[in-house]
């Protein structure tokens, strides 16, 4: 389980140096986050995870995740249901470039 894991982190990592998001587009497709995840990518409420300064890479394999339906939460399930693989690198790039 561990292999599969790190296997998965390190092809989302290349492919995130591969293809690289658009921080402004992610910016603007982040509206519909910001009511759990802040404006900023900090949360105010505790169980909703700051995204400011995720590592992109990581970020991606969890949206694809949410979007695929092999990582459960039925919020985020429903949420990433509509971000194509454009919005989620354009995603990630913002919210990894947030300090």
């Amino acid at each position: 389980m561990k292999r599969q894991i790190l296997t998965a982190l390190f092809t989302a990592t290349l492919a995130t140096s591969a293809s690289a998001g658009d921080p402004a587009a992610g910016k603007v497709r982040s509206a519909s986050c910001a009511g759990c995840h802040g404006v900023d990518g900090i949360s105010v409420v505790p169980k909703y995870p700051n995204l400011a300064g995720q590592n992109a890479g990581y970020l991606i394999l969890t949206l694809k995740g949410f979007r695929d339906g092999t990582r459960e939460n039925n919020v985020m399930n429903a949420m990433a249901k509509s971000l194509s693989d454009a919005d989620i690198e354009n995603l990630a790039a913002f919210y990894s470039s947030l300090k």
